[in-house]
């Protein structure tokens, strides 16, 4: 897993969260995403959402000056607009792979988590299998339930067995 503070990471995380909430309401995506990288970039780097480690102290024992939070916005725009755009193939991919949990049933955050990952993997094929898994896992573990990154994990790797059966067979 990449760092916590890695543009792109923080980019899935507005992106998840700019999804959870269209999830809702359906209004305008590229507002709620750049409403979320406004947020982001303004917070404090004491924020316990980012924070990796306790603030150090300079040789004069004053406390160092926080870095900005960067965040790729391409990345959260491309990803937050294309699932949206692209949501009926996305959720086709996932009720084949997990049929014993319709859409509905799912919980909103392990599906908005799952939607990004199906589409960074299938429709826009611009993040390596690997890496889109193990993101969608670590967003799971920091916002899902006790079993979401299990159930994150299962589903995703269905897919990539079915669906990328090259892939799975390279392991």
């Amino acid at each position: 897993m990449k760092a916590k503070l890695d543009p792109r990471h923080i980019a899935r995380k507005i992106a998840l969260q700019a999804l959870f909430e269209w999830s809702f309401n359906s209004t305008d995506i590229t507002q709620i995403t750049n409403r979320g990288i406004q947020e982001t970039s303004s917070f404090e780097n004491n924020n316990s959402f980012f924070k990796t480690k306790p603030s150090s102290k300079t040789e004069r024992g004053e406390p160092e000056k926080e870095k900005a939070i960067l965040v790729d916005k391409d990345l959260a725009h491309f990803i937050s607009y294309g699932v949206t755009a692209h949501l009926e193939s996305v959720d086709k991919i996932i009720e084949t792979c997990a049929p014993e949990w319709p859409i509905e049933q799912i919980a909103k955050v392990d599906l908005e988590i799952l939607r990004i990952a199906i589409f960074e993997i299938f429709v826009a094929r611009n993040t390596p299998t690997k890496v889109a898994i193990d993101e969608a896992v670590e967003l799971a573990k920091e916002f899902g339930g006790e079993n979401s990154s299990k159930f994150v994990n299962g589903v995703l790797a269905t897919a990539v067995k079915n669906l990328i059966p090259e892939v799975s067979e390279k392991k």
